[in-house]
């Protein structure tokens, strides 16, 4: 076989160094941005943040040295100004006594100027304040059985099934299970495990430690006073027909009780004070707060959009380390102050186009969604990426990294900018209407709708068809359960 030459032209795409900057800081989260901007302050000296007292990128390196001359100037002067004669100044030793009476505290004598935290005595303390994180249930539950008096036995089952509960309150494991896992040599007996499980069911909150639903609502009635009202009946209720509650069969329900309409509503009304959750009073989880990335207001009568100026601090670069950057200079202290110039000049062009590009897509954003914002998700228009992403000369992919975890302030309130895009359905008159705009106007119907007669799927679906919307039974039961709207047998209330 001969050999040939073939020649074959292509193109490739590199992507250089600042390009994959660009497109990281892109695709990044408020707090993500945060921590990647605190980590280049940190690392790179010629970075800075910028503000009304520090001089700006532009300006030359004489500013520079005249501000620090004259700060040089000025010190003697304000050194001169701060020295004091021993006159003038009080020994703060004076004024602490050599002796201290007794069962005299610190805090009566001399008080610390630069603590702000009340002491505890005071009525302003607040124990939560001074807490980062809350605890969670189980060492709330440990905690009460330390104080509780208990034998060493009782405490070692005690804290098998104080570990054995879940996040909810409700104990995870069978009581055969938590017996199985003591030694055989210990000779736990089943009767221990249930007497300890007594105890441990009588610590709060209310509740915790029950097997089950049923049981989790008993404990809880069995704390309310005994003259309650329904009392009785709700624990008949909770403890024989929970189920029929659970499946709302009312009409089976009060044949069974042989009560009427009347009694059964008092005695739903005093099971729905309980919580079915108990567990969940104790959060140990902070709060997660969304801080939005553009804001969207109105003035004179026109909406405009904006920036929010606390999501990323204005970078520059410091104008006195830069101008000790020597081109002719090929040292090696140099060449690292010219490298980090180079990656500064960098990542401030890169923030700026992440805020240009965000500023461009949360604008026709808002151009196209305007009757949102005028009047509601129910005005909401079929929006796709590649409507915007045509509108800004961009990327479908650009644009879902620019509205992936990006949040927009309104005076409706906070919303991702996926929020915005949604697909259409067909109208009858050959228009589209939005998805999102299909769960606003269910979510109506439901508010609206009679509780003792609620409305099913397919009568939602009808009166969707009478507005010349046509969305299928099965659609509308899909928007009800993203909703985290009940189906009409569990919304069927009791008037």
């Amino acid at each position: 076989m001969k050999a040939s030459l073939v020649l074959k032209m292509g193109q490739q795409l590199t992507m250089t160094p600042q390009l994959q900057q660009a497109i990281r800081l892109l695709q990044m989260s408020t707090l993500d941005l945060q921590a990647e901007i605190q980590e280049a302050l940190d690392s790179n000296p010629m970075l800075e943040v910028e503000d009304d007292n520090n001089p700006s990128s532009s300006d030359s390196q004489n500013t520079a040295q005249e501000q620090s001359s004259h700060t040089q100037a000025a010190e003697p002067s304000e050194a001169a100004e701060n020295t004091s004669s021993p006159a003038e100044t009080t020994d703060w030793t004076e004024q602490i006594p050599s002796e201290l009476e007794i069962d005299t505290s610190w805090d009566d004598i001399y008080q610390s100027s630069a603590s702000n935290i009340p002491s505890s005595n005071s009525e302003e303390w607040d124990f939560t304040s001074t807490t980062s994180a809350g605890i969670d249930l189980q060492t709330h539950l440990l905690w009460q059985l330390n104080l509780a008096k208990m034998s060493d036995s009782d405490r070692m089952i005690a804290t098998v099934i104080i570990d054995s509960i879940g996040n909810d309150g409700y104990l995870q494991e069978s009581l055969e299970e938590i017996q199985e896992s003591f030694d055989p040599m210990q000779h736990i007996e089943m009767d221990e495990v249930e007497m300890v499980l007594k105890r441990v069911q009588q610590f709060e909150p209310t509740g915790v430690a029950a097997r089950n639903l049923s049981e989790c609502l008993l404990l809880q009635l069995n704390t309310l006073p005994s003259d309650t009202q329904w009392l009785a009946q709700a624990k008949t209720l909770c403890k024989e027909h929970l189920e029929l509650l659970g499946s709302r069969d009312y009409n089976q329900l009060m044949r069974r009780m042989r009560i009427k309409e009347d009694a059964l509503k008092n005695i739903v009304d005093l099971i729905q004070t309980l919580d079915p959750r108990p567990g969940s009073i104790i959060e140990s989880k902070e709060p997660e707060y969304i801080v939005p990335d553009v804001i969207v207001r109105k003035a004179n009568n026109r909406w405009i959009v904006e920036l929010n100026p606390e999501v990323a601090p204005r970078l520059c670069v410091n104008a006195q380390y830069a101008g000790f950057v020597q081109r002719a200079d090929n040292s090696a202290d140099n060449t690292f102050m010219r490298t980090q110039l180079q990656e500064a000049r960098w990542f401030i062009k890169s923030l700026q186009s992440r805020n240009e590009t965000l500023l461009k897509v949360a604008t026709q954003i808002l151009d196209y969604q305007r009757g949102f914002f005028d009047y509601g998700p129910e005005a909401m228009k079929p929006l796709v990426l590649a409507e915007i992403a045509e509108a800004v000369g961009m990327h479908e992919s650009t644009i879902s990294r620019v509205t992936t975890q990006k949040y927009m302030h309104t005076p409706r309130g906070i919303y991702e900018l996926k929020y915005f895009f949604s697909s259409h359905v067909s109208t009858s008159q050959g228009g589209e209407c939005s998805s999102t705009a299909i769960r606003a106007i269910i979510e109506k119907l439901v508010a609206a709708e009679n509780p003792k007669k609620p409305l099913s799927d397919s009568k939602i679906a009808g009166l969707l068809e009478e507005q010349g919307i046509q969305v299928a039974r099965r659609t509308i039961a899909k928007y009800r359960e993203s909703l985290g709207i009940a189906s009409s047998t569990e919304r069927k209330q009791l008037l």
